[in-house]
């Protein structure tokens, strides 16, 4: 669930235009990517590119509104504004990166806050928790979140055996006890096939330590059916936890095919397999505030020496090749579409309302700064 920051500044090719547009891309340290078409001035690479999606559609036509040229996120699309009354729910979860504090800012509407995170290193120590009271002005729950990045370290936190669990769950209740959280939500999303048992002991023996007036959830991928062998065992996991925090994107990824985040005919099926397996109070569904690029080609990669005469002859750049001390080396530019799928209040208050139809009363958004900020105008408690 970690996000790295960084900006691409695209220009359409035989038109120019200005629009912004705020993405956060994938799991595991995958980027937030920003992109970003000004006006009249072409910068970077030449790109052909195209932002469609069921979420949202950049408008050519309506791209020449009257903004700020000044400012790189400026919203310049069709931005679609709901109609009807703000959805209303019990419980609206958010995450709250580390040393991201100041994204959280008075009066947005939420009820718990997941600090993300503390992260269990190589060691197998959690020897840093996140300062909570750098959060100003929020006044409701907050929540640690505790993670663990590695498949092979997770099986040694996961295994009894290794005495590292009673290690990692004192640290939790002293951070419940001294350190401000009002819970702990645990977030380990690669664990390995036979630690599936040790995983339930886990989350049963947190529960136990951290005490039934401390809150403790689980956060787990989406599923719409039951998988054999499922490591993420909804009603195995929901019996040892006050709420299963149903992670409803990455439907696409970078991996894969360009598509939406999370359409809603698939968080319609997500959402339908969670609430057949354990109580609707348990539930929250996961909002995706960012959204994912794809381009058609990627020409960053080792190549065989046929391969790059392959280049060479296709492009025509024979003149262009050089040596630099002695090393041969070329460079061409070619054109490359960019397709993106992104939310926005518009797509994601769409998806609320199919979750209050199916009954669902909590919601938690991924992650706070990487909002359109007019969803605070569509969201109530």
């Amino acid at each position: 669930m970690k996000r790295v920051s960084k900006k691409i500044i695209c220009a359409f090719s035989g038109l120019i235009l200005s629009a912004a547009c705020a993405f956060a891309y994938g799991n595991n340290g995958e980027q937030i990517l920003n992109s970003v078409l000004k006006g009249k001035s072409i910068y970077s690479i030449p790109l052909s590119t195209a932002l469609v999606g069921e979420q949202a559609f950049l408008d050519v036509a309506s791209a020449n509104a009257a903004v700020d040229p000044k400012d790189p996120y400026r919203v310049v699309y069709d931005h679609k504004t709901p109609e009807g009354d703000p959805v209303q729910f019990k419980e609206i979860w958010a995450y709250l990166l580390d040393g991201n504090f100041s994204d959280y800012k008075e009066g947005m509407t939420i009820t718990d806050l997941c600090i993300f995170s503390a992260d269990i290193n190589s060691y197998g120590e959690l020897n840093y928790i996140p300062d909570v009271s750098k959060v100003k002005g929020f006044k409701g729950r907050k929540h640690l979140v505790v993670t663990s990045q590695s498949r092979s370290l997770t099986h040694f936190v996961l295994d009894p055996s290794f005495g590292i669990r009673e290690k990692i769950i004192k640290v939790l209740v002293d951070a419940c006890d001294h350190k401000g959280y009002d819970g702990i939500q645990v977030d380990f999303e690669i664990i390995p096939q036979r630690d599936a048992d040790n995983f339930i002991t886990f989350l049963a023996d947190i529960r136990e330590a951290i005490g039934q007036e401390r809150w403790f959830s689980v956060a787990v991928p989406a599923r719409t059916k039951t998988l054999k062998d499922d490591i993420f065992n909804y009603k195995k996991i929901a019996a040892n936890c006050d709420r299963v925090i149903i992670m409803a994107y990455d439907e696409h990824w970078s991996g894969g095919k360009p598509g939406p985040v999370a359409s809603t005919d698939w968080c319609h099926n997500v959402v339908t397999y969670a609430v057949s397996q354990m109580p609707q109070k348990k539930v929250i569904m996961g909002l995706p505030f960012y959204g994912r690029t794809w381009i058609n080609k990627n020409l960053a990669r080792a190549w065989f020496f046929s391969g790059i005469m392959r280049n060479i002859n296709e492009h025509d750049v024979a003149a262009e090749v050089k040596r630099e001390k002695g090393v041969p080396y070329f460079s061409y530019e070619t054109s490359v579409k960019v397709t993106a799928y992104f939310d926005d209040t518009y797509s994601l208050v769409s998806k609320m309302r199919m979750y209050k139809e199916k009954t669902v009363e909590r919601i938690a958004f991924w992650c706070l700064g990487q909002e359109d900020p007019d969803i605070w105008n569509w969201v109530a408690h």
